[in-house]
Order: structure tokens, then sequence, then C-alpha cells
């Protein structure tokens, strides 16, 4: 029998059923191919994040009364491909524990413990934020047709506006389980909600929201209640709005986007932080990319090169990044910032 040598070879070879989620920029389901390819080096990880392929696996294995969860951060390479050193020392560890064969069927209950406890002092293993494995449980319970948490009864008559409730008493499950199953009906509804949402509740909402393509209606709802708090001077809720619209497919999200780099006093470091870790998609623009780049550049509390090597190791944005950079005019802020790097690095 072959050896194993991927974590997509294991998982086939033990017959365990599986669904992959990216933990990185947002929670989204993740196709087996992706991760075979990538295992295989043949694509770069399409959504990095801080140097990483962040993923949810999420498997029944053998006698496993209920499926397991790993979350493993890949590390990543100057290219964003795969640096396989832990991947393999991990895969070692496992079939040491479970067996070099790793079937299923040879499986027990004590072999089955025995995963869960793979993950402790697992260089690999990283854990969510609250928001995300949220969204995680929504999401995998939804695609399961099981049911959703107890809380999203009471999301839904708040949100909808048919009953008064103490919004304080909101469970983040609720909301999670409320987005994921957001239809255009509920969406437009929930726009009207917007303008008078309490901002906790906003900065919830968004959080979820911001994991998935919105209807424009809500797209609208969410631009407008941001430009709200940036007259307010409302940083957070500012932000809260950029995010959430950064999944849309809209022209409106990324119109909103490029009206706030055309004003120098909005691009503060938390904006520009936003755009980038969820509001990405849209930096794929020959005009919204090099403005982007110049406000980071100008701003002297910017990350600048944190924040551009990580959005150049998302494999879309590599070679628009790397030529912005390439093309940027003498004496710019980018090509000043350019040449502190140089002058870091020789020094």
């Amino acid at each position: 029998m072959q050896p194993i040598h991927t974590l997509d070879e294991f998982f086939t070879r033990s017959g365990a059923e599986v669904s992959l989620y990216h933990m990185g920029r947002r929670v989204t389901a993740c196709p087996r191919d992706v991760l075979r390819a990538f295992e295989n080096a043949e694509h770069a990880w399409p959504e990095p994040w801080q140097g990483q392929a962040r993923l949810a696996i999420v498997f029944r294995l053998g006698a496993m009364e209920e499926p397991a969860i790993w979350f493993l951060a890949l590390p990543l390479d100057e290219q964003g491909m795969l640096s396989p050193a832990q991947r393999d020392g991990f895969i070692n560890r496992l079939l040491e524990t479970l067996g070099r064969n790793a079937a299923a069927t040879d499986l027990g209950a004590a072999d089955t413990a025995d995963v869960d406890h793979l993950m402790k002092d697992n260089p690999l293993a990283f854990t969510p934020d609250i928001t995300f494995q949220a969204m995680l449980n929504a999401r995998a319970t939804h695609a399961h047709g099981l049911s959703a948490s107890q809380h999203l009864e009471a999301v839904e008559a708040y949100l909808s506006g048919q009953q008064t409730i103490d919004w304080q008493a909101l469970g983040l499950q609720g909301i999670a389980d409320y987005v994921v199953r957001l239809d255009n009906e509920t969406a437009e509804a929930l726009a009207g909600r917007i303008p008078g949402l309490p901002t906790s509740v906003i900065h919830s909402l968004c959080y979820c929201l911001e994991h998935q393509p919105l209807p424009d209606a809500l797209v609208e709802a969410l631009c407008a209640r941001g430009e709200v708090a940036a007259s307010e001077g409302d940083l957070e809720t500012l932000c809260a709005c950029v995010r959430s619209v950064g999944s849309s497919r809209a022209a409106l999200a990324g119109e909103w986007y490029s009206h706030l780099l055309n004003d120098p006093a909005a691009c503060g470091p938390d904006l520009m932080a936003a755009i980038a870790g969820r509001g990405w998609p849209w930096l794929e623009d020959a005009e919204r990319l090099p403005r982007f780049l110049q406000r980071l550049a100008e701003d002297e509390r910017s990350h600048f090169a944190s924040v551009v090597r990580d959005i150049a190791l998302i494999p879309r944005l590599r070679l628009p990044v790397m030529l912005t950079l390439r093309d940027a005019p003498a004496g710019s802020a980018i090509q000043a910032r350019l040449s502190a790097m140089q002058s870091s690095h020789n020094g």
C-alpha cells in the first residue's frame, strides 16, 4: 500500500466523512480539491492570513459518535505555497497514533479518542476568535441540515422588528445562525432596520455578515450606516461596516471603498486594515489598488511592510501589488517606504 504523505490522502484512505472550511480571512466552505492541489504544490493557498493557510477540518472517523474538528494553521512560504515540514511532522504523529494503515474500518472508539488528543501540543493548532467559531458552527450545522442554536429565534424576532427584546440578551451564535440563513426577502427587511440598531448589535452583525456576499439593498444600508458613523467620528462602527460589505459583489461596495480611499483623513490604520483584511477582493482594481497602497504609505502609523506582504500572498493580488510597487513614481510615499525597507534590510 502506498504511504500517506498528505492530509488529503489520510482522509481519503481513512474513509472519513470530511468537510473543510477556510478560517483565515473569512469562514467559507473549502472544496477538497483546493486542499489537494495546495498540498501537492500545484497552487498557492487562495485565502492566506498572516502567512498561514488557516483551515477547519470537520470529520467523522471510524466509531466516532460526534464529528471532531481540527483547526490547523499551515505555514506558507513567500510564494504562498505550503512549507511542508510541520504538516509532515503532524502526519507522522497521526499515523503513529492510528497505525500506518489508517483505514476507518480498523479504528475503534479508543483510537478515535486519540485523534482528538492530537491537537494538544500541536504547533499547527490554533484557536479561532469567537465570531469565527460561531460562523463555523452555523455553516456546518446548516450544511448538514441540523437545527440552529436556541438563540436564533430571539435574533429573528429582534431583527425583524416583530418583538421588543433587550438586545443585550441576543447571543452571537444566534446572529451567526441568522446570517447563514439570510435570503433576499429577510435581507431587505434587515436593511430597513440597520439605521436604528444599537452600535453593539451592528458590530456583532457586521462581523458575521463579512463572511458572505450580501444583496444590494443590505449593502446600501450598511454603507449608509458607515457614512453616518464616519461623520460622527465613530471609527469602530465605520470599520465594522467596511468589513461587512467586503465579500459582497455589489458594485456599490467598491464605489464606497473608492470614496473612502479618496479622503486622506478617513484612511487611518484601522480603516486600511479593515479593507485589507476583509475587503481585499475590491483591491483587484487598476485604480483602487494603487490608491490603497498610496494611502497606506502616506500614513506613518501604518505597518506598510506587513500589510503589503499580507495582501501580496493572496494569489489574485500578488502580481498587481508587485507591479504597483515597481511602477510607483519617484519621490512618492510608496517609493520612500520601499527605500526605507531596503535600507532596513541592508542594515
